[in-house]
């Protein structure tokens, strides 16, 4: 299915801090998305975007995920939280600009607690990643951050 939503619309960063460009499709479990990398863009410097923030990638990606299941329930998106990944290899040291990068997210876990499981890759021209990350969203975000600094 293609996106209806804009990634605006379904990721809770804003400004520089929202890094995706584009949905490109939906499923029940799975949301595809894109970035274009430019010179201006977040954690660019002369050489380009560094690889590991392909990770932050990956996990807006699971955030517009998230935050579309919430729209489709006539909800606002909601805070979530990066706790771990598992197996992010690339062989690139840089994204450069110019590259658009294509990234697919799939749920495999969800418990009732607010934790997930999601298997990520992510495509470019002359390399890809693949990456397991742990999420975490609770119900209120704003109260787990109090609770977590007593």
């Amino acid at each position: 299915m293609t996106a209806e939503f804009t990634v605006d619309e379904l990721v809770p960063h804003s400004g520089q801090m929202s890094l995706l460009s584009e949905i490109t499709g939906y499923g029940e479990d799975w949301l595809s998305a894109a970035v274009e990398i430019k010179p201006t863009s977040m954690f660019a410097d002369e050489k380009g975007v560094p690889a590991w923030v392909g990770l932050e990638y990956m996990a807006q990606a699971i955030g517009a995920y998230a935050g579309l299941q919430e729209r489709k329930q006539g909800r606002e998106p909601k805070l979530g939280f990066l706790l771990g990944t598992r197996k992010y290899s690339i062989a690139v040291d840089y994204f450069t600009p110019g590259h658009r990068i294509e990234l697919k997210v799939t749920k495999n876990m969800e418990a009732e607690n607010g934790l997930c499981a999601f298997d990520c890759e992510l495509r470019g021209e002359g390399f890809e990643a693949v990456a397991s990350l742990n999420i975490f969203q609770p119900d209120d975000a704003d109260r787990f951050l109090r609770d977590a600094q007593q």
